[in-house]
């Protein structure tokens, strides 16, 4: 595995485990008691899991096509996608609290 490749997939990573503290902090300060997944936090966090999963491969496709400088390019497409993610997470999970569907429970 090259070295920008490794950097991508410590970033998934550390952006999923983002998404899941940031999720888990804001039940807390709502004063949940003891915090489990719902069936819609698991629908959440696949979801979440599958749109950094295609950022993979969709990273890649997209810096081949328009930045064919060197791999480094699909790090950064990545990266920027990852952060992306983090970013439309937080509107999901409002969208699923406004519904009355929490992510722990």
């Amino acid at each position: 595995m090259s070295s920008p490749d490794a950097l991508s997939v410590l970033a998934a990573f550390f952006i999923f485990g983002m998404i899941w503290l940031r999720t888990r902090m804001q039940y807390a300060r709502r004063g949940a008691g003891r915090r489990t997944l719902t069936a819609a936090g698991a629908g959440f966090f696949a979801g979440v899991a599958l749109l950094i999963i295609a950022g993979w491969f969709i990273g890649s496709l997209l810096a081949r096509q328009a930045l064919s400088l060197a791999p480094l390019s699909a790090a950064l497409v990545r990266g920027v996608w990852f952060i992306g993610v983090y970013y439309l997470s937080i509107v999901l999970n409002r969208a699923l609290l406004a519904r009355n569907l929490a992510v722990f429970g």
